[in-house]
């Protein structure tokens, strides 16, 4: 069992460690990771390849605007992804939700806000 997060930039990183700050505490091993789909999809599938073998994953998505980074896992991957959206403000939220949320057929993308909530999803879809 382990947990890949991928952030979409390196200013994502404090989001992240409110999830891995929880993962943690439920003793859930993790990987982080940072490429960007728009800018880097090689890097993000090299990311995708070399854990494509392991027996239990689950990839968190960081990334905010136009996410397509999401959809990128979710459609290149056979483990679940959660997209946990970083946001500043309420707008931002909004613009980082829609991004989020709105996901081509074949595409599953779960989405939670909150870090610790998505800490919390990953623990029960781990059984711990």
């Amino acid at each position: 069992m382990k947990v890949i997060l991928i952030l979409g930039s390196t200013s994502d990183e404090g989001h992240a460690q409110k999830i891995t700050a929880s993962l943690d505490e439920f003793g859930i091993a993790w990987d982080q990771h940072v490429a960007s789909a728009h800018k880097q999809p090689r890097k993000v599938l090299e990311i995708l390849d070399s854990n494509a073998n392991e027996e239990s994953i689950v990839y968190v998505t960081i990334a905010g605007r136009s996410n397509a980074l999401s959809g990128f896992v979710a459609a290149n991957s056979e483990f679940p992804t959660i997209g946990c959206p970083p946001f500043s403000d309420k707008v931002d939220m909004l613009v980082n939700i829609h991004s989020t949320l709105q996901m081509p057929s074949n595409t599953p993308v779960l989405t939670v806000l909150d870090p610790g909530n998505c800490a919390l999803a990953i623990k029960r879809i781990f059984g711990k």
